[in-house]
C-alpha cells in the first residue's frame, strides 16, 4: 500500500470512528433517559425499588457506557496520533457489535428502534472488516505496540526503567511465586523501593515525588502497567495498598499522622494492607460490623476481616471499623484506623498483647493472584492507641468517605494492572502464533488468528488510552473523575479477562499447561473484576445510578 493510500485510509478511518462513537453516545443518552423514566418516582427522582427491578438493563447500560467512553477517548487520541485511526475504528465497531447483541429484544427498554445502528451501518461494516482488523494484528506483530502511547519524554523514561526491572527481576521469579504460592522475594520490594515505586503519589514534603501536577497519577499508571506485565501477584499490585492508605492520610489524616506514616510509605520502610471486606459484608461497605470501642487512650477492635491482601508481610493495616455503636447510622458510623504490626512471612500469623488482645490470620488459597496472599484476619480485643484513628476526633464517622475517595485511585490503579496483564497475554500470543505451525503453516498466518490478535490489540489500546485519560481527570479533580474511575475499572478488567482467554485459546492445549506463562495470566486476570469493587456493584451502584440520576435531573 502506498503512503498516500495509507494516509487516506487513516483520515477515513478517523472520521468513521468519530462518527460511530458520536452515534453510540446518543444511544447511551437515550437509554439513560428511557431507563430513568421507568424508574422514576412521583417527584421525578429515582425510586430505589424500581431500580432494583431494572438491574439487567441497568447493568447493560453501565457496561456499554464504559465501553463507549473508552471508544471516545481512543477516537480523540487519534487527533494527535493519526496512525491509530484504524485501531480506533476497529474498537468502536467492536463496541457497536456488543451493543447490538446486548440490546436485541430490549430496544424498548432503551428507548430505541430495532434498527438503531442503521445511520452508522457503513462505519460498523468498515471496522468489522476482517482485513482491517488483521492490519491491527500486523502492526503489533511487527512492532510489539498496539498504539502510540503519547507519553512525555520523562514518562517514557520512567516506563522504560520499570519495564527493565520487570523483565530482569520480576519475570524470572513470577512462575515460581505463582506455582508455589510463595512470598514475594524481599529483593523485589527493596528494589522497587530504591526506584521510588512507593513514593509516586506522596507529596515531596513527606519524602515522595508528587508535586501536585497532572503527571503524578500518570506515573502510577505507567509504572503499574509495566510491573503487572511482569507479574500481577509478584509486583504489579504492590503499589495499590500504599496508594489507598496514602490517599486516606492525605485527605483525612492529622498533621502528626502524615508526618508519622507517609515518609514510611514513600521509602518502602513499611508495607501496608487494606482491611475492609468481612465474611458477610462485601461491596456493601455500610454493613461493616467490626467494631473499635474507645477505652481511655485506646480503641479496642473486635471482628473478622477477610480478603485482606498482603496482611502477613504488611506492617500497617488500614482497617475500616464501626466506632459508633448505633448501627442505624450505617456508613456514617464508620472510621478508619491504622493497626501497626510486625511483618510475617508465609500463610498465617498470630499476635497477642499483655492485656489479652489477639490477632489470628490465615491466608485463603486462591486460583491465581499468588504472592501477595489474601488473609482472613480475626481481631479479638486488640488495642491500638487512640491516635491511630485517621483524623483522630475529626475522623470519627468519616471512614466511609475517606475509603471511597481512596478507592477512586485504587480503581484506576487496578485498570493499569489489567492493562499490564493484557499486554503480557498479547505478547505471549504473538510469540506463540509466530512459532507454532498448524498443518504446515504458522498459526499467525491464519485469518482467524490475526483477527483474534487484532481485536486483542484494539481492546488493549482503548483500555490504555482510557486509563491515562482518567489519571489526568483524577489529578485535575475533574467533576466526572469518580464516574470515570469506576468506568475504566469495570471496562478494563472485563477486557483483560477476555484478552487473556483468547491468548490462552491461541496456545491450544499448551495454554492449559502450567508450564506456559499464559495459564498464569488467565487465572490472574479473573480476579480483576472482583476486587476494588466488583463488576456488578460498580455497574449498578455507581455507573448506572450516576447516569440515571443525571438523566432524571435533566428533566
Amino acid at each position: 500500500m502506498t503512503t498516500s493510500a495509507t494516509t487516506v485510509d487513516a483520515a477515513t478511518h478517523a472520521a468513521s470512528a468519530a462518527e460511530l462513537v458520536a452515534h453510540l453516545e446518543t444511544i447511551i443518552a437515550e437509554g439513560s433517559r428511557a431507563i430513568a423514566a421507568s424508574c422514576a418516582n412521583d417527584a421525578g427522582g429515582l425510586d430505589s425499588a424500581l431500580l432494583e427491578q431494572h438491574q439487567s438493563v441497568s447493568y447493560d447500560l453501565a457496561s456499554l457506557s464504559a465501553s463507549v467512553s473508552a471508544a471516545r477517548h481512543l477516537a480523540t487520541h487519534v487527533n494527535a496520533h493519526p496512525a491509530d485511526a484504524t485501531t480506533a475504528l476497529v474498537f468502536a465497531a467492536d463496541v457497536a457489535a456488543d451493543m447490538q447483541t446486548r440490546l436485541v429484544g430490549r430496544e424498548a427498554a432503551f428507548g430505541v428502534t430495532t434498527d438503531f445502528l442503521a445511520p452508522v451501518r457503513g462505519q460498523v461494516a468498515a471496522g468489522r472488516n476482517p482485513a482491517v482488523i488483521a492490519s491491527c494484528a500486523m502492526r503489533v506483530m511487527a512492532s510489539g505496540e498496539v498504539a502510540e502511547r503519547g507519553l512525555t519524554e520523562e514518562l517514557e523514561m520512567v516506563r522504560q526503567t520499570f519495564r527493565r526491572f520487570a523483565e530482569d527481576r520480576v519475570k524470572p521469579i513470577a512462575e515460581q511465586v505463582h506455582r508455589n504460592d510463595a512470598d514475594i522475594p524481599d529483593d523485589i520490594i527493596t528494589g522497587l523501593a530504591e526506584l521510588g515505586c512507593f513514593a509516586l503519589s506522596i507529596p515531596e514534603e513527606f519524602g515522595g515525588f508528587a508535586t501536585g501536577g497532572t503527571d503524578e497519577l500518570l506515573n502510577m499508571v505507567v509504572v503499574t502497567e509495566e510491573l503487572s506485565r511482569g507479574s500481577l501477584g509478584a509486583a504489579g499490585s504492590l503499589i495499590t495498598r500504599p496508594e489507598i492508605l496514602g490517599a486516606a492520610l492525605l485527605h483525612g489524616g492529622t498533621a502528626a499522622q502524615k508526618e508519622r506514616w507517609l515518609p514510611q510509605l514513600a521509602s518502602g520502610e513499611k508495607m501496608c494492607a487494606i482491611s475492609v471486606t468481612e465474611p458477610n459484608v462485601g461491596s456493601d461497605v455500610a454493613g461493616v460490623s467490626t467494631t473499635a470501642r474507645r477505652d481511655g487512650d485506646s480503641y479496642v477492635i473486635d471482628g473478622v476481616k477477610t480478603w485482606c491482601t498482603f496482611a502477613g508481610r504488611a506492617e500497617l493495616l488500614l482497617v475500616l471499623v464501626r466506632t459508633d455503636p448505633d448501627r442505624s447510622k450505617g456508613h456514617r458510623g464508620l472510621s478508619l484506623v491504622v493497626v501497626e504490626k510486625p511483618a510475617f512471612a508465609g500463610h498465617q500469623f498470630e499476635l497477642s498483647q499483655p492485656e489479652g488482645g489477639r490477632i489470628e490470620a490465615r491466608a485463603i488459597p486462591t486460583l491465581g493472584y499468588r504472592g501477595m496472599h489474601s488473609f482472613e484476619v480475626s481481631f479479638d480485643g486488640w488495642r491500638i492507641p487512640a491516635d491511630c484513628l485517621i483524623g483522630e476526633e475529626d475522623g470519627l464517622g468519616r471512614g466511609f468517605y475517606l475509603q471511597m475517595q481512596a478507592f477512586a485511585n485504587g480503581r484506576l490503579q487496578t485498570a493499569a494492572r489489567a492493562c499490564g496483564v493484557m499486554q503480557a497475554a498479547l505478547d505471549e500470543a504473538v510469540t506463540y502464533t509466530a512459532q507454532r505451525h498448524v498443518f504446515g503453516i504458522p498459526l499467525a498466518e491464519y485469518e482467524l488468528s490475526r483477527n483474534k490478535i487484532g481485536l486483542m490489540a484494539a481492546r488493549l489500546a482503548a483500555s490504555r488510552v482510557f486509563a491515562l485519560a482518567v489519571a489526568e481527570q483524577l489529578a485535575t479533580k475533574d467533576p466526572g473523575a469518580g464516574l470515570a474511575a469506576s468506568q475504566v475499572k469495570q471496562h478494563t478488567c472485563r477486557t483483560a479477562e477476555w484478552v487473556s482467554r483468547e491468548a490462552l485459546q491461541l496456545h491450544g492445549g499448551y495454554g492449559y499447561a502450567e508450564e506456559y506463562t499464559v495459564s498464569r495470566l488467565f487465572v490472574d486476570a479473573r480476579v480483576l473484576s472482583i476486587f476494588e469493587g466488583t463488576d456488578e456493584v460498580l455497574a449498578l451502584k455507581i455507573i448506572a445510578r450516576t447516569l440515571l440520576s443525571e438523566a432524571a435531573n435533566a428533566h
